[in-house]
């Protein structure tokens, strides 16, 4: 046999053995990878080998914007700043029936927008919204599925790691796929909004109408929220004005949540090494996705498995749309089982060089993946946000997921209308100047 088809044959059997019995991810990933190797180069061979490729896939100055908004997103969980965000989201929504609800919507927006974490928006907006929407009279396991629901929004919301890490494969630049996420993520929060909209009606009776709130105190809460809301401007501003790289953005934005932490009296000298620690977990959970997916990308370049895909696509059709469709449904059944990180760095380099031969933009094609993969967070068996938010619920998992149903499929209907309208993730970076052109 081909020494690259038996590689592929050793990758794909022992991906699917290692993630069917349970195997964490990148594990699977890692020791797949060097398996495949060994079958090329032998033991000694392949540990150097694939030690190499997993240090170069991490060793990039880009990659280290993901630490610092990691560290941020800790920071503003512990630093007051997500409390000041969800009382903001309350006053803009007001006080209609179903209310609430809007507001936990909103406020994973607004949290995702400052932060760009999903399950640090599902762990601290759900433990402040979980309670308030029970006294209201929601049903707790709706409530969870809200809030779980629209937690990746902030996946798509500028700033976003996910996206630095697209950025990281396919070379486009991060500033433009920052302003792309706009609309799709505007999308994301509209649909869920519907849905809750929909349950409010139906559900109307049981469901408590909020407190008036005045003008006086409007304005008073939105003043309050002034300073996390700033940051927003400092790091996209900065990034878009070439004031500094999103890299330098990050590590400013932790200097930003340091001082508001601090300034609001939420932050103690002595929680500090409790937060750098959950911080550098995180970031090392994503760094070893990326290093063991960088060793995987070089067992498929040199099996040639994005080739024999890509034939294989073609062969079935050569319409672009039925195309996106068909990769759409890969990367929706895919993002069931695999993280967003690892998923994007195996099939961008598959998929990308495709879509490019009918001329859809590699900006444009990002927030595709972007978006369909964030479905995948909040999907069962794998979704770390949904285990997340029906833990900070204090319910099991399958009465959220049967809640979640109407949301998916509108974040699904959703998908869609990201893939077949490019100006909603082009016209932003293109009247920014960060696209040359928008077809």
């Amino acid at each position: 046999m081909d020494p690259g088809a038996l590689a592929a044959l050793i990758l794909l059997v022992s991906i699917v053995l290692m993630i069917a019995s349970s195997t964490p991810i990148a594990i699977a990933i890692g020791l797949s990878s060097l398996l495949a190797v060994i079958a090329l180069v032998g033991l000694e061979g392949a540990v150097l080998v694939t030690s190499q490729r997993m240090f170069t896939g991490i060793n990039s100055f880009p990659l280290l914007a993901i630490p610092f908004f990691v560290l941020a997103g800790v920071l503003m969980n512990n630093g007051g700043i997500a409390g000041r965000l969800i009382d903001a989201a309350k006053v803009l929504v007001g006080r209609a029936p179903g209310s609430l609800a809007q507001t936990n919507v909103v406020a994973n927006a607004m949290f995702g927008a400052v932060s760009g974490a999903a399950v640090a928006a599902a762990a601290a907006v759900g433990t402040v919204m979980g309670p308030r929407q029970a006294k209201e009279g929601y049903d707790p396991r709706f409530s969870a599925a809200v809030n779980v629901a629209s937690a990746p929004a902030g996946m798509l919301i500028p700033p976003s790691n996910t996206f630095i890490v697209y950025s990281l494969v396919s070379g486009t630049s991060i500033a433009a796929l920052f302003m792309a996420g706009v609309g799709p993520g505007l999308v994301w929060v509209i649909a869920c909004m519907l849905v809750v909209a929909l349950y409010v009606a139906r559900n109307r009776d049981s469901i408590q109408v909020s407190p008036r709130v005045t003008g006086k105190q409007v304005l008073v809460t939105l003043w309050k929220a002034v300073p996390s809301l700033l940051m927003i401007i400092i790091v996209i501003g900065g990034i878009l004005a070439g004031l500094f790289t999103a890299t330098e953005s990050a590590a400013i934005a932790v200097v930003y949540c340091l001082v508001l932490g601090f300034a609001y009296r939420m932050l103690k000298v002595s929680e500090l090494p409790g937060i750098l620690l959950d911080a550098a977990r995180t970031t090392a959970i994503v760094m070893l996705l990326v290093g063991v997916s960088s060793a995987l990308s070089f067992v498929m370049s040199f099996a040639r498995v994005p080739d024999t895909i890509s034939a294989g696509i073609l062969a079935l059709t050569e319409n672009p749309t039925a195309i996106l469709v068909l990769m759409m449904v890969i990367l929706l059944i895919v993002g069931t089982f695999m993280d967003p990180t690892p998923a994007i760095l195996i099939f961008t380099p598959i998929f990308l060089p495709i879509v490019s031969q009918f001329g859809i933009d590699p900006i444009h094609f990002g927030t595709m993946i972007v978006y369909n993969l964030s479905v995948g967070v909040i999907t069962p068996p794998v979704g770390n946000v949904l285990f997340v938010g029906a833990r900070v619920a204090g319910l099991r998992i399958e009465p959220v997921a049967a809640k979640l149903v109407p949301f998916l499929l509108a974040l699904i209907v959703g998908l869609f209308v990201v893939v077949f309208l490019p100006q909603l993730s082009l016209w932003l970076p293109t009247q920014l100047g960060l696209v040359a052109t928008a077809p």
